[in-house]
């Protein structure tokens, strides 16, 4: 069924950067404030590279949140090409820095195809303000404008107000939505992926309730979901993404190897870039759980969710805001 209800804005300041490098750019700025421009001004201090500056360095990446294990990694990494390629100088150390980061976060890099299955069916869970129901309609509008017919699934059934959000969506890009009321979120999700199946949709974007991982009863439910939908096609669901807010900073490491374990997370999606100097995260995932990065956000327009490049995120970083 078809939800009415008011569009949410999509509009933006009028400085706002037009392309998406230039906002990923913008979007970067609080982390490359708290790793990039620091590590330049590491050279008006130091003269040459040694166990200080090393240091300084560490506890930068550490304050970027890039976690211990990552940290290490890249500053042996570092270490060692600075003694291979006898690097003296601050361009070539930070050119070295961006080379070792973009190696690091590369295998992430992994474009999410939906044209294997019909219809293909992605389950999104996440924490409590993670930003699911917001990313299902951004979602929505991408594979849209890929010429796809997208079915979405109200499975957050606690909250009213995630219902009526995903209904705005819905109506807004006139995509049927399916669910409403205090139905079960399993039965919801199954009657979206019949009817689905029916109408010859190609995507179901299944929204679940936000959980925290220490309330067991909501991860014991959460599997029941998971199961379900697999009842409606043994390899369903075809992807599980789970929604990260970047805010989360190292505890998102926590809440992957949690739903990870109950779900079997296929793919990530990281929002609020934009808001947080926690950036440098996306480093300690790809150390310790390196899930694709299907997605990332850095705003609230509908364009400012996009596919996860690393090269391109490297350099957003370490260039100056546009």
């Amino acid at each position: 069924m078809f939800f009415k209800s008011t569009p949410p804005s999509d509009t933006a300041p009028a400085t706002k950067p037009t392309g998406w490098l230039g906002r990923l750019k913008t979007g970067l700025s609080k982390t490359r404030a708290a790793l990039a421009t620091p590590f330049t001004a590491l050279f008006a201090r130091h003269t040459r590279i040694d166990a200080a500056l090393y240091d300084e360095l560490e506890e930068l990446l550490i304050t970027a949140d890039c976690g211990v294990a990552a940290t290490e990694h890249i500053l042996t990494a570092l270490k060692a090409r600075v003694k291979r390629d006898r690097i003296e100088d601050s361009a070539d150390l930070r050119a070295a820095l961006r080379t070792i980061l973009t190696d690091l976060l590369t295998p992430l890099e992994m474009p999410l195809d939906v044209t294997h299955h019909k219809p293909f069916v992605i389950m999104l869970a996440g924490v409590n303000g993670a930003g699911k129901t917001t990313t299902i309609g951004k979602l929505a509008k991408r594979y849209q404008e890929q010429g796809l017919k997208v079915l979405l699934a109200a499975g957050d059934t606690f909250r009213a107000a995630a219902r009526e959000q995903l209904a705005v969506w819905g109506e807004r890009n006139q995509v049927e939505v399916i669910g409403g009321g205090s139905q079960d979120p399993a039965a919801v999700i199954f009657d979206a992926i019949q009817a689905a199946r029916a109408r010859h949709i190609d995507v179901v974007l299944a929204d679940t309730a936000g959980r925290l991982p220490t309330q067991l009863h909501l991860m014991d439910e959460i599997r029941k979901i998971r199961r379900v939908i697999e009842k409606t096609d043994p390899s369903a669901p075809h992807e599980v993404l789970l929604v990260l807010d970047a805010n989360t900073g190292q505890n998102a490491l926590a809440q992957v190897q949690a739903f990870g374990a109950a779900i079997g997370v296929t793919g990530l999606i990281l929002t609020t870039l934009d808001g947080t100097a926690k950036g440098g995260v996306i480093a300690a995932l790809a150390r310790k759980h390196p899930i694709p990065v299907r997605y990332i956000g850095v705003g609230e327009g509908l364009d400012d969710l996009q596919p996860f490049r690393a090269l391109e995120f490297v350099d957003a970083l370490f260039e100056e805001s546009p």
